[in-house]
């Protein structure tokens, strides 16, 4: 064991003690007792692990985990909550990277291995972006109730997903569930914007313990239109990240001499050949499914374009059609936009230097060097340098296989009947492409349903409707228990 392990451990020994002497002579639960009831929600209308969920949540939200924050006091907070309910010591892991930088690791044991099932992985980030105080309506470090939601940073990215989680692996012991193979959930930092990423970080130094079958991440959103659930979405693959730098120079001179071609002007005529440039579409397993069970979703016209999109020859027509809409636009092809641009050194002089950063986000099944190579193709102007700066890294579409797909329609049916399960590739990234990349399958599943018109991650009052948070705890429940259980299989 480390010197960081055993601190860590120790740590977190305390941090439980804590808990237990702060129950003593108030009742015999050990569970730490939730802080007052905001006029929202009673706490005698919630069952006991609903309780938890809660109150693991309000916990987390208050803990600040941004980059100028902590990690490691969330972990330990968690896992003091875990060892009071009589998780063994050597199951609950408190590590990382730093000592501020922890992430949480646990595993509830299953029969054994005469099943020879490989274990699942539940991972959530327990990191978070940045929020200013002054711009919120509250503060975004205390978690409010109001107007049906649970209000706070994290309460939707990704802070709610690890409450579900740590919550349901609690009910499990306490109702003595035993799972034919070892369920393990990683609570991990830094998938946001540090540069200490968890799940990289146990991927190079303690494989063994999150060597899993396949993995349940964030990224599967249901969604609400107007008050009704109309998707349950289960992200199987997502974009690849890159950039790329475009620069010029030019000897400059006096700006009362100007000249035509400047590197400024040089600059602004590539990126907009770039902007103009459309890749092609590509469909893949995933998309071409999501566009098929899109359709009932749509209005008239729009299904006829998601129903002609996944049939060959391409219908130009469905094409121009799509394009249109950013989302479903970012679904087809690869794109390349310019997010910064820096350029001249003097308010009279004619620049000598101007530079760009072009974000792409390439298709899983096609190759940064065809990128690249288009991007210099497009450009058309060899004074001007493409240089990568954020290298690929593959991330294959994982597997829709029947054992899980099956499993998240039977139950999606039975919370929602008639709401449609639809695969989809997320034009974003999670920490899904680390392990993609490492051979093992990840699908982003919540169970938990967000107002399509307004999506808070990352945005000032993010927020999670009360509602769809237990339900999503609920779903989750069942859904891992179903995949675990020896006479589901």
């Amino acid at each position: 064991m480390s010197e960081r392990l055993s601190i860590l451990r120790v740590t977190t020994c305390l941090a439980m003690m804590t808990i237990v002497l702060s129950a003593c002579g108030k009742n015999e639960d050990a569970t730490p007792q939730p802080a007052a009831a905001e006029p929202e929600l009673a706490a005698a209308e919630l069952l006991p692990h609903q309780q938890i969920a809660r109150d693991i949540l309000r916990e987390l939200v208050e803990i600040d985990t941004t980059q100028a924050g902590n990690t490691t006091i969330a972990a330990e907070a968690v896992a003091a909550r875990l060892l009071a309910e009589g998780f063994p010591q050597e199951d609950v892991m408190v590590m990382g990277p730093t000592e501020d930088r922890g992430n949480l690791i646990v595993r509830y044991r299953g029969r054994g291995g005469d099943t020879g099932r490989k274990p699942i992985l539940l991972m959530a980030h327990i990191d978070v972006v940045a929020a200013n105080p002054e711009d919120w309506e509250l503060d975004p470090f205390t978690m409010h109730e109001q107007d049906g939601y649970f209000i706070g940073r994290g309460t939707r990215d990704d802070k709610d997903d690890a409450a579900v989680h740590i919550s349901n692996l609690i009910r499990m012991k306490r109702e003595g569930f035993q799972p034919d193979r070892d369920i393990i959930v990683a609570l991990t930092a830094d998938e946001e914007t540090g540069d200490q990423n968890g799940i990289t970080w146990l991927l190079e130094n303690h494989r063994d313990l999150i060597d899993v079958e396949y993995a349940l991440n964030e990224g599967g959103d249901g969604l609400i239109r107007d008050g009704v659930h109309v998707a349950n979405q289960v992200q199987a693959t997502e974009k690849i990240y890159l950039d790329y730098q475009l620069e010029t120079t030019d000897p400059g001179g006096h700006s009362s001499v100007p000249r035509k071609d400047t590197a400024i002007n040089r600059l602004a005529d590539a990126l907009v050949r770039i902007r103009a440039h459309d890749f092609p579409v590509v469909l893949n397993e995933v998309t071409s499914l999501y566009f098929e069970r899109s359709v009932e979703l749509a209005d008239e016209e729009m299904a006829t374009a998601m129903r002609a999109i996944t049939q060959k020859p391409l219908d130009s027509s469905a094409v121009a059609y799509l394009s249109k809409i950013p989302r479903y636009n970012a679904m087809l092809r690869t794109t390349c936009v310019t997010t910064m641009v820096n350029a001249g050194h003097a308010e009279n002089a004619l620049p000598q230097r101007a530079a760009a950063n072009v974000n792409c986000r390439m298709l899983p099944t096609e190759s940064a060097s065809a990128v690249l190579e288009t991007l210099i193709t497009v450009i058309g102007d060899s004074r001007i340098s493409v240089t990568e700066i954020w290298p690929e890294m593959p991330s294959p579409p994982s597997p829709l296989t029947d054992e899980l797909l099956s499993a998240i329609e039977e139950l999606t049916e039975e919370f929602w009947p008639g709401v449609p399960v639809i695969p989809t590739m997320g034009t974003g990234a999670t920490d899904g492409l680390y392990l993609r990349n490492a051979g093992i399958p990840v699908y982003g599943v919540s169970g938990t349903f967000y107002d399509i018109a307004v999506d808070t991650r990352h945005g000032l009052n993010e927020r999670v409707r009360i509602d769809s948070f237990f339900e999503g705890q609920e779903f989750m429940y069942r859904l891992v228990t179903r995949l675990t259980r020896a006479d589901a299989n």
